[in-house]
């Protein structure tokens, strides 16, 4: 079972925090089924959108390793731990888009930093709320649909609490939290 760093783009990166489909397809990387990988960011030549996140200092945002995952037989990485809400930094192990082997000791120096969630799921409450103007339900529901696709993720914040705790309601923009008190900058 050979080791392997998974660099991905910024723009797949996203993509997963967005939508999380529990599996990444890299095409042409030569993993075997039961190969194990660190999931990897390539960095961003972008400024970073948030300077309070962690690692999002003014200037580029860095890689980060966002996942451990092994390979089935068609060579498509499943997680065995996401660290999409947690990423870590991945030090020297961005680099280009692609695949490249790593020995065991630099794989288990990154692994071994990884915190395993609790294997419990909760319910939790998710919403998306927009005050529209129609003269009909059916004309209010067509619009509310619309602004979603328009806005998209990128703009529409979700709201999200556990079930029974309102009180703990949080935006998320882009599958991350962000403070929507136009007060609190």
């Amino acid at each position: 079972m050979a080791k392997w760093v998974v660099v991905v783009s910024r723009e797949q990166y996203e993509a997963e925090r967005m939508y999380g489909a529990g599996g990444i397809s890299v095409p042409g990387t030569g993993l075997a089924a039961g190969d194990e990988a660190l999931l990897v960011t390539s960095p961003s030549d972008e400024p970073a959108r948030d300077e309070t996140a962690p690692g999002g200092e003014a200037g580029q945002e860095p890689a980060v390793v966002f996942g451990l995952a092994r390979a089935d037989a068609d060579g498509k990485l499943h997680y065995t731990v996401n660290l999409l809400d947690a990423p870590l930094p991945a030090g020297g192990l961005a680099g280009p888009v692609g695949a490249r082997r790593v020995d065991e000791a630099a794989y288990l120096a990154v692994a071994g930093k990884v915190e395993r969630p609790a294997t419990g799921k909760r319910t939790w409450l998710v919403s998306v709320d927009l005050p529209i103007e129609a003269a009909s339900p059916g004309e209010a529901v067509r619009a509310f649909w619309s602004f979603v696709r328009e806005l998209g993720p990128a703009e529409l914040p979700a709201f999200v609490w556990p079930a029974g705790d309102e009180l703990a309601m949080q935006a998320y923009v882009l599958g991350a939290e962000a403070n929507q008190d136009p007060e609190e900058d």
